[in-house]
């Protein structure tokens, strides 16, 4: 089932909802490839980690707040070794998620041969309401499914601690560019 609200919009309302747990499993090398942040990035830019003014967003609030009610917020990055010029881009500016309370891990597909995954990227919240991302092949973002059939989210929380018990946390990984 599909929605009329934009995949984003769907995504943020569900993590205010959040009370116990945000789950979040990313797959692709590549994600909207024609973003302005990316393009700065690739011509020079970097977030500076001492001017917090200059890289906070609404997005990282809601991840405090999430955290502050209690919930527990874990992503997960499958990414291709050495990786793509935009995952070089996400791990650059993950530093913003982690402090904002968020936990990440990375795990290289190499290792992850042996794990049953998801077709697509998802986000699970609360254990309950599983939100599949969809996007086109260029990596834009076309739709989110809200799935409730609790066998398919008992599959897609087993595929996604697999991957965490596996991944490296950001602070340990270091990627092979």
């Amino acid at each position: 089932m599909t929605s009329a609200a934009t995949p984003a919009s769907q995504i943020d309302s569900a993590l205010r909802r959040c009370r116990v747990s945000a789950l979040h499993l990313e797959m692709r090398d590549g994600y909207m490839l024609d973003d302005p942040d990316y393009y700065a990035w690739q011509t020079g830019h970097r977030l500076d980690p001492d001017d917090r003014t200059s890289w906070w967003r609404p997005w990282l609030q809601n991840i405090v707040d999430a955290v502050e009610r209690g919930a527990v917020m874990r992503r997960a990055r499958i990414v291709s070794e050495p990786i793509s010029p935009y995952i070089h881009y996400e791990y650059d500016i993950t530093f913003p998620n982690v402090r904002a309370g968020e936990q990440v891990r990375w795990l290289p597909r190499q290792r992850a041969t042996d794990l049953l995954v998801p077709g697509n990227d998802f986000w699970l919240f609360d254990g309950e309401t599983l939100l599949v991302n969809h996007f086109n092949g260029v990596g834009d973002w076309i739709d989110v499914e809200h799935v409730t059939d609790p066998d398919v989210i008992g599959k897609y929380t087993a595929a996604f601690e697999a991957i965490w018990e596996r991944a490296v946390p950001h602070d340990d990984y270091q990627p092979t560019v």
